[in-house]
Protein backbone atom coordinates (compact mmCIF):
# COMPACT_ATOMS: atom_id res chain seq x y z
CA UNK A 1 0.00 0.00 0.00
CA UNK A 2 1.52 2.95 -1.09
CA UNK A 3 0.97 6.33 0.99
CA UNK A 4 0.96 8.35 -1.80
CA UNK A 5 -1.37 6.50 -4.10
CA UNK A 6 -4.16 6.51 -0.88
CA UNK A 7 -6.50 8.63 0.41
CA UNK A 8 -6.38 10.16 4.31
CA UNK A 9 -9.32 7.88 5.11
CA UNK A 10 -7.81 4.99 4.01
CA UNK A 11 -4.70 5.94 6.02
CA UNK A 12 -6.72 6.79 9.11
CA UNK A 13 -8.26 3.36 8.87
CA UNK A 14 -4.71 1.42 7.84
CA UNK A 15 -3.86 3.58 11.34
CA UNK A 16 -6.51 1.68 13.31
CA UNK A 17 -4.91 -2.12 12.48
CA UNK A 18 -1.20 -0.90 11.94
CA UNK A 19 1.30 2.15 13.18
CA UNK A 20 4.24 1.02 11.11
CA UNK A 21 5.30 2.30 8.12
CA UNK A 22 8.53 1.57 6.00
CA UNK A 23 10.26 4.68 4.33
CA UNK A 24 12.65 4.27 1.69
CA UNK A 25 15.73 6.65 0.97
CA UNK A 26 18.55 6.29 -1.31
CA UNK A 27 20.54 9.09 -3.35
CA UNK A 28 20.72 10.78 -6.84
CA UNK A 29 24.09 10.14 -8.03
CA UNK A 30 26.36 8.28 -10.63
CA UNK A 31 26.91 4.47 -10.37
CA UNK A 32 29.51 4.33 -13.19
CA UNK A 33 29.29 3.45 -17.12
CA UNK A 34 26.50 1.04 -16.48
CA UNK A 35 24.35 1.83 -13.29
CA UNK A 36 21.36 4.40 -13.42
CA UNK A 37 22.01 7.36 -11.41
CA UNK A 38 18.83 6.38 -9.45
CA UNK A 39 20.43 2.82 -8.34
CA UNK A 40 20.12 3.44 -4.77
CA UNK A 41 16.88 5.06 -4.62
CA UNK A 42 15.52 2.58 -6.77
CA UNK A 43 17.16 -0.18 -5.04
CA UNK A 44 15.49 0.88 -1.41
CA UNK A 45 12.34 1.74 -2.91
CA UNK A 46 11.99 -1.78 -5.09
CA UNK A 47 12.98 -3.14 -2.10
CA UNK A 48 10.44 -1.69 -0.45
CA UNK A 49 7.38 -1.74 -2.45
CA UNK A 50 7.69 -5.67 -2.53
CA UNK A 51 8.13 -6.32 1.08
CA UNK A 52 4.93 -3.85 1.64
CA UNK A 53 2.95 -5.55 -0.37
CA UNK A 54 3.86 -9.00 1.29
CA UNK A 55 3.03 -7.19 4.65
CA UNK A 56 0.08 -5.49 3.57
CA UNK A 57 2.35 -2.47 5.14
CA UNK A 58 2.30 1.33 4.44
CA UNK A 59 5.23 1.93 2.28
CA UNK A 60 6.62 5.87 1.95
CA UNK A 61 7.43 7.77 -0.93
CA UNK A 62 11.42 7.25 -1.30
CA UNK A 63 13.92 9.77 -0.42
CA UNK A 64 15.68 10.10 -3.30
CA UNK A 65 17.78 13.85 -2.91
CA UNK A 66 20.62 13.15 -0.32
CA UNK A 67 24.25 14.04 0.79
CA UNK A 68 26.59 12.66 -2.06
CA UNK A 69 29.29 15.74 -2.72
CA UNK A 70 32.08 13.31 -3.56
CA UNK A 71 30.44 12.15 -6.94
CA UNK A 72 29.52 15.71 -7.93
CA UNK A 73 32.42 15.75 -10.36
CA UNK A 74 30.01 13.56 -12.58
CA UNK A 75 27.37 14.66 -14.79
CA UNK A 76 23.64 14.25 -13.27
CA UNK A 77 24.63 14.27 -9.40
CA UNK A 78 22.22 15.94 -7.30
CA UNK A 79 23.70 16.43 -3.88
CA UNK A 80 22.17 18.23 -0.71
CA UNK A 81 24.14 18.89 2.31
CA UNK A 82 24.47 16.28 5.54
CA UNK A 83 22.09 18.76 7.69
CA UNK A 84 19.41 19.75 5.15
CA UNK A 85 19.01 15.68 4.36
CA UNK A 86 19.25 15.24 8.45
CA UNK A 87 16.37 18.05 9.04
CA UNK A 88 14.51 16.91 6.44
CA UNK A 89 14.11 13.13 7.43
CA UNK A 90 13.40 14.91 10.86
CA UNK A 91 10.34 16.68 9.54
CA UNK A 92 9.21 13.74 7.95
CA UNK A 93 9.43 11.45 10.74
CA UNK A 94 7.77 14.57 12.93
CA UNK A 95 4.84 14.41 10.63
CA UNK A 96 4.83 10.58 10.63
CA UNK A 97 4.67 10.84 14.05
CA UNK A 98 1.71 13.43 14.71
CA UNK A 99 -0.67 10.80 12.66
CA UNK A 100 0.51 8.24 14.98
CA UNK A 101 2.64 6.32 13.37
CA UNK A 102 4.96 4.58 16.50
CA UNK A 103 7.15 2.39 14.18
CA UNK A 104 9.24 4.14 11.48
CA UNK A 105 11.29 1.41 9.58
CA UNK A 106 13.50 2.82 7.16
CA UNK A 107 15.32 1.09 4.70
CA UNK A 108 18.61 2.72 3.45
CA UNK A 109 20.42 2.52 0.00
CA UNK A 110 23.22 5.15 0.28
CA UNK A 111 26.02 4.89 2.79
CA UNK A 112 26.35 8.76 3.52
CA UNK A 113 22.80 8.72 4.34
CA UNK A 114 23.30 6.64 7.93
CA UNK A 115 24.95 9.60 9.78
CA UNK A 116 21.96 12.08 9.07
CA UNK A 117 19.64 9.49 9.48
CA UNK A 118 20.85 8.34 13.14
CA UNK A 119 20.69 12.05 14.27
CA UNK A 120 16.96 12.95 13.20
CA UNK A 121 16.02 9.94 15.19
CA UNK A 122 16.34 12.51 17.76
CA UNK A 123 13.89 14.61 17.50
CA UNK A 124 10.72 12.30 17.89
CA UNK A 125 9.17 11.98 21.51
CA UNK A 126 7.08 8.50 20.35
CA UNK A 127 7.34 7.33 17.40
CA UNK A 128 10.37 4.68 17.54
CA UNK A 129 12.78 4.28 14.30
CA UNK A 130 14.41 1.24 13.17
CA UNK A 131 17.22 2.28 10.26
CA UNK A 132 18.78 -0.70 7.83
CA UNK A 133 20.32 -0.78 4.48
CA UNK A 134 19.13 -3.67 2.62
CA UNK A 135 22.67 -5.39 2.35
CA UNK A 136 22.83 -5.45 5.98
CA UNK A 137 20.99 -8.59 5.97
CA UNK A 138 23.16 -11.70 6.29
CA UNK A 139 21.20 -13.67 3.72
CA UNK A 140 22.17 -10.76 0.82
CA UNK A 141 25.48 -10.60 2.08
CA UNK A 142 26.09 -14.06 0.96
CA UNK A 143 24.96 -13.80 -2.22
CA UNK A 144 27.26 -10.89 -2.69
CA UNK A 145 30.22 -12.56 -2.04
CA UNK A 146 29.13 -15.55 -3.63
CA UNK A 147 28.30 -13.68 -7.30
CA UNK A 148 30.67 -11.41 -6.66
CA UNK A 149 33.54 -11.70 -3.98
CA UNK A 150 35.98 -8.80 -3.57
CA UNK A 151 34.86 -7.57 -6.94
CA UNK A 152 31.57 -6.09 -5.11
CA UNK A 153 33.97 -3.50 -4.21
CA UNK A 154 32.37 0.33 -2.69
CA UNK A 155 30.51 1.93 -5.09
CA UNK A 156 28.50 1.04 -8.26
CA UNK A 157 28.45 -2.13 -6.81
CA UNK A 158 27.79 -5.33 -8.97
CA UNK A 159 24.55 -6.21 -6.99
CA UNK A 160 23.32 -2.98 -6.96
CA UNK A 161 23.21 -2.67 -10.56
CA UNK A 162 21.55 -6.44 -10.94
CA UNK A 163 19.14 -5.66 -8.75
CA UNK A 164 17.76 -2.08 -10.75
CA UNK A 165 18.38 -4.79 -13.43
CA UNK A 166 14.66 -6.58 -12.36
CA UNK A 167 12.60 -3.72 -12.83
CA UNK A 168 14.30 -1.15 -14.61
CA UNK A 169 16.18 -0.60 -17.87
CA UNK A 170 19.49 -3.03 -18.56
CA UNK A 171 22.76 -0.66 -19.70
CA UNK A 172 25.24 -2.01 -22.24
CA UNK A 173 27.77 -4.32 -20.15
CA UNK A 174 30.47 -3.62 -22.93
CA UNK A 175 31.12 -0.05 -21.19
CA UNK A 176 32.52 -1.77 -18.19
CA UNK A 177 34.37 -4.61 -19.50
CA UNK A 178 37.64 -3.84 -18.08
CA UNK A 179 37.64 -4.17 -14.13
CA UNK A 180 38.36 -1.50 -11.98
CA UNK A 181 41.70 -1.35 -10.04
CA UNK A 182 40.82 -3.19 -6.56
CA UNK A 183 40.62 -1.59 -3.55
CA UNK A 184 43.30 -2.44 -0.48
CA UNK A 185 41.82 -3.60 2.75
CA UNK A 186 42.64 -0.50 4.15
CA UNK A 187 41.27 1.77 1.87
CA UNK A 188 37.79 0.15 2.14
CA UNK A 189 37.74 0.27 6.40
CA UNK A 190 38.86 3.92 6.05
CA UNK A 191 36.45 5.43 2.96
CA UNK A 192 33.22 3.36 4.56
CA UNK A 193 30.18 4.97 4.75
CA UNK A 194 30.92 7.19 1.28
CA UNK A 195 33.73 9.04 3.52
CA UNK A 196 35.75 10.59 0.11
CA UNK A 197 37.69 13.35 -0.87
CA UNK A 198 36.52 15.94 -2.90
CA UNK A 199 34.58 16.02 -5.87
CA UNK A 200 37.31 16.73 -7.90
CA UNK A 201 39.67 14.42 -6.38
CA UNK A 202 37.21 11.48 -6.70
CA UNK A 203 36.97 12.23 -10.12
CA UNK A 204 40.77 12.00 -10.97
CA UNK A 205 41.23 9.00 -8.75
CA UNK A 206 37.85 7.26 -10.44
CA UNK A 207 37.91 8.59 -13.59
CA UNK A 208 34.44 5.91 -14.53
CA UNK A 209 32.29 6.30 -11.62
CA UNK A 210 33.69 3.02 -10.05
CA UNK A 211 35.25 2.29 -7.00
CA UNK A 212 36.91 -0.90 -7.12
CA UNK A 213 33.12 -2.35 -8.43
CA UNK A 214 33.06 -4.86 -11.66
CA UNK A 215 29.93 -3.82 -12.65
CA UNK A 216 29.89 -5.52 -15.77
CA UNK A 217 29.17 -8.75 -13.53
CA UNK A 218 25.84 -7.81 -13.01
CA UNK A 219 23.17 -9.80 -13.92
CA UNK A 220 19.38 -9.67 -14.15
CA UNK A 221 19.73 -13.58 -13.00
CA UNK A 222 21.47 -12.65 -9.99
CA UNK A 223 19.53 -9.24 -8.90
CA UNK A 224 16.41 -10.97 -8.72
CA UNK A 225 17.65 -13.13 -6.37
CA UNK A 226 19.20 -10.67 -4.26
CA UNK A 227 15.76 -8.51 -4.37
CA UNK A 228 14.39 -11.84 -3.31
CA UNK A 229 16.26 -11.78 -0.48
CA UNK A 230 16.22 -8.84 0.57
CA UNK A 231 12.45 -8.65 0.67
CA UNK A 232 12.19 -11.88 2.79
CA UNK A 233 14.90 -10.66 5.26
CA UNK A 234 12.89 -7.45 5.07
CA UNK A 235 9.91 -8.75 5.93
CA UNK A 236 10.96 -10.60 8.71
CA UNK A 237 12.48 -8.19 10.31
CA UNK A 238 9.70 -5.86 9.61
CA UNK A 239 7.09 -8.08 11.40
CA UNK A 240 9.92 -8.54 14.27
CA UNK A 241 10.13 -4.82 14.93
CA UNK A 242 6.24 -4.02 14.22
CA UNK A 243 5.25 -6.28 17.18
CA UNK A 244 7.82 -4.68 19.83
Amino acid sequence: MKLIQSTWQEIDAYLATSDGIIIPTGSIEQHGPVGLIGTDMLCADDISVQAAELLEALVAPPLGYAPAEFNMGFAGTISISPDIYQSLCSEIFRSLERHGFRHLYVLNGHGANLKPLAHAVGTLKDAKVRIKSWWDFEVVNMLRKEFYGDWEGMHATPSEIAITQVDHRIIETSLATDPPEKLTQEFIKTHAGDKHGPADIHRTQFPDGRVGSHSALATQAQGLQLKNAAVSALVEDYQAYIST
